[in-house]
């Protein structure tokens, strides 16, 4: 936290303000309730002297606590109900997060960032267009993770599951990825279940034993996007470096500690990695384990840092490449296309708020 900046309530955990509360002289009990009653609100602006603080408490809250540690800048919603928040931080960056409705209709899921930027390259990403600039605190991912469930409430639904999967790698910001999760899943803050949250990566092989090796009882998805690791590493550079091979295994080894199927998230690009020769190779690599392969749909975001155009696969084609992948199989879904009408890709809406220097 910069010298100088008064800390949010995000910024804490119930730990972490026990000791704040013991620095300013009051007694460690009353950190609790303040917390459960700033998570029960969404972070809302409260009135602390209505829920029966003692005054200091109340009087210390008001002068050492600011609003938060983010505001909000853009807000972007499609036809379908996908949601896009653009959050601008206290050194004045901004961060994307999304809200997409379940199509049972009582919930929402939601996905967060991790990082301002990425530096991962993904040449069909909007997001690694403006490079890497730094990392999130947990405060602002949790943040995030707030705002998404006062707009999942203000429809009358309810923020489900949560994704890491927005802007940024993850498993490149483990330890306050690491703490965020704890304050949104616990009960008493979050709430939101250690089930119900989801960690994506671009197969990062060490982040991932990394983040096995907590014992945390979430779900591993891998950005894997091609079965071998020519086409792979022409569309993520990080693909040179963790080959397809060595990211199974580390799936593996996840999915051993936890018993529940890991997930490959597969985007299709118009002949790229969307033949039935790519899906036979990929029904290939997952062989006979307990994986789930869910199939993007590409929202174009103009030329790429190499100079390429990337575009959907055609209807015939997706269908072709789901039908040879079940045929061998392989538990396969569609994700159904967010937002197209909106800056619904990663990245897509805070390079445009970037450039026009909203």
């Amino acid at each position: 936290m910069d010298a100088g900046v008064s800390p949010a309530l995000a910024d804490f955990d119930l730990a972490s303000l026990q000791e704040q509360f013991a620095a300013w002289g009051l007694k460690r009990v009353h950190a609790a309730r303040v917390l459960r009653t700033y998570y029960a609100r969404d972070g809302a602006e409260t009135d602390w002297a209505e829920h029966g603080l003692p005054s200091a408490v109340v009087a210390r809250l008001a002068a050492g606590v600011s609003g938060g540690v983010s505001t909000l800048a853009a807000r972007q919603v499609a036809a379908d109900g996908t949601t896009k928040l653009l959050l601008r931080l206290r050194d004045g960056r901004t961060v994307e997060s999304v809200m997409m409705p379940d199509h049972r209709g009582e919930r929402v899921a939601g996905c967060l960032s991790t990082q301002v930027g990425c530096a991962m390259g993904c040449d069909f990403c909007a997001t690694t267009k403006t490079g890497f600039e730094r990392n999130l605190s947990a405060g602002e991912m949790v943040e995030q993770f707030l705002a998404l469930r006062r707009e999942a409430r203000a429809i009358g639904r309810k923020l489900h599951t949560i994704v890491f999967m927005g802007m940024g790698e993850p498993l490149l910001n483990l330890e306050a990825l690491l703490a965020a999760i704890h304050r949104i899943a616990s009960n008493g803050l979050g709430n939101i279940g250690w089930r119900q949250i989801t960690v994506s990566t671009v197969g990062i092989v060490p982040g991932m034993d990394a983040l096995d090796a907590t014992g945390l009882n979430i779900n591993l998805a891998v950005s894997l996007h091609a079965p071998d690791d020519t086409t792979r590493a022409q569309l993520l550079p990080m693909g040179r470096r963790y080959g397809v091979v060595e990211i199974m295994a580390a799936m593996d080894r996840f999915q051993a500690r936890r018993g529940r199927p890991t997930i490959i998230q597969y985007c299709l690009l118009r002949g790229v990695n969307d033949s039935v020769e790519h899906a036979r190779a990929l029904a290939g690599v997952v062989g006979s384990r307990r994986i789930h392969v869910n199939l993007l749909t590409y929202n174009p975001t103009g030329i790429s840092l190499r100079g390429v155009d990337y575009q959907p696969s055609s209807d015939e084609a997706a269908e072709a490449f789901f039908r040879e992948l079940r045929a061998h199989k392989v538990v396969t879904h569609f994700r159904r296309s967010r937002g197209p009408e909106i800056d619904a890709a990663c990245g897509q809406l805070r390079r445009r708020t970037t450039v026009a220097g909203v």
